[in-house]
């Protein structure tokens, strides 16, 4: 029988980096100081450990079959944790920002939790879609629970795989709790990416968003946080609606419309997604600015208002 294979990677962040807790799904899970994620790679289950020993130094162990899977482990949880990402153009451009700066600069080594794998996005984006984060957070866990991957030695998950979901009946995936049209929009999914029509490392959207019940959120989630792509931000979420409404309207309970906060990130440009979860950041902690009032505003006769750039302005 054949010795598994151990491979160890130090990395020396370029930008200001904490290691975070374990994810709420259950996958990523802190033992002492480490985290310890069980992933598959071809079909192969690689047990990676990450610790930061030092705060310019991240120590990253994988355990597999073969070198060169254990090497992939460790490659997808440095995507997954951004350990990677030079943020300074980002500190540089926005530490004084009006609504995120404060933020900014008390939190710079705030990052975007990924997954390590478009698929693990896709599904989160999926169970998410209009409901609470933590009833979502309960259906992906009963869905790995029965359809992932089991290591019995070290009593981890890894998350279920299109080919595991894409010949399950609809109604199946109702009992964890599913809707209907979501269940549907899964299995169509994991079908689409288990046949090889659908690749979701490509940047290209059309044949999701094609799909019934996917959506922008949907696959803005995808891009984010299965992808990395700092340059587009879930617009439609619930919590930007309401933190953006508060802010341009003074009104505590506005909401803004999806277009509305589209403008609002806009000033961002190739950074709305973390300037995104800055904003989450600052509102949670009572960093962003007092809303505006609209009284204080000059409302020009027989106008409509919209947000542009982040402000109030004649449509």
């Amino acid at each position: 029988m054949t010795a598994p294979a151990d491979v160890r990677v130090e990395v020396r962040p370029p930008w200001p980096f904490r290691l975070g807790g374990g994810s709420a799904d259950g996958l990523l899970r802190r033992r002492g100081a480490a985290l310890q994620r069980l992933l598959r790679v071809g079909g192969e289950p690689v047990l990676v450990g990450i610790v930061q020993p030092a705060a310019d130094r991240v120590l990253f162990a994988a355990r597999a079959a073969t070198p060169e899977a254990a090497r992939e482990g460790i490659a997808r949880m440095r995507f997954a944790t951004s350990v990677d990402d030079d943020l300074r153009p980002f500190y540089e451009r926005f530490a004084n920002d009006p609504v995120i700066g404060k933020a900014v600069r008390s939190r710079p080594a705030l990052r975007v939790r990924r997954k390590p794998s478009p698929w693990e996005a896709l599904v989160a984006a999926i169970t998410e879609q209009l409901i609470e984060f933590e009833r979502a957070v309960t259906i992906q866990r009963r869905l790995n629970a029965v359809y992932g991957y089991r290591c019995p030695a070290t009593r981890l998950r890894d998350a279920t795989t299109p080919a595991a979901l894409a010949g399950e009946a609809p109604a199946r995936l109702c009992a964890f709790d599913l809707a209907p049209r979501r269940a549907m929009a899964l299995r169509r999914c994991a079908e689409g990416v288990a046949r090889g029509r659908i690749d979701l490392a490509n940047h290209d959207f059309r044949r999701l968003l094609a799909m019934r019940d996917i959506g922008p959120w949907t696959v803005e989630m995808l891009a984010l946080h299965g992808q990395g792509r700092y340059d587009l931000v879930p617009a439609g979420d619930l919590g930007f609606l309401k933190i953006v409404g508060r802010l341009v309207t003074g009104r505590p309970k506005a909401r803004a419309d999806e277009a509305e906060v589209r403008g609002f990130f806009a000033r961002y440009g190739e950074w709305q997604g973390l300037a995104g979860e800055y904003l989450r950041a600052a509102a949670a902690s009572g960093l962003t600015p007092a809303p505006r009032s609209p009284d204080r505003l000059p409302r020009p006769a027989g106008t409509r208002w919209s947000v542009v750039d982040g402000r109030r302005a004649a449509a």
